[in-house]
């Protein structure tokens, strides 16, 4: 899996068993508004990130800013996996 803005719409689209947002999303999108995940569709989301991406997401300074657009995201765990 592609560790960038395709990768993270890949495990969009994987969770939502919708391979039309392939198409749809991209590095723009609202994770939340525009793929429709559920709470849990969004734990499992998180939790997938975190082993294809090779990263730990602390909820502790983790916020729901953080998953704003599908590249708004990948910039927060890109630089948890660079300054840990």
């Amino acid at each position: 899996m592609e560790k960038n803005t395709f990768g993270m719409i890949e495990i969009i689209s994987e969770i939502k068993k919708d391979p039309a947002l392939l198409e749809t999303l991209n590095g723009q999108s609202d994770i939340i508004a525009e793929s429709g995940m559920d709470s849990l569709e969004m734990i499992n989301f998180i939790l997938r990130i975190e082993d294809e991406f090779d990263v730990e997401i602390d909820f502790d300074e983790f916020d729901l800013s953080h998953l704003g657009t599908i590249d708004h995201f990948l910039d927060f765990v890109v630089q948890r996996k660079v300054s840990p």
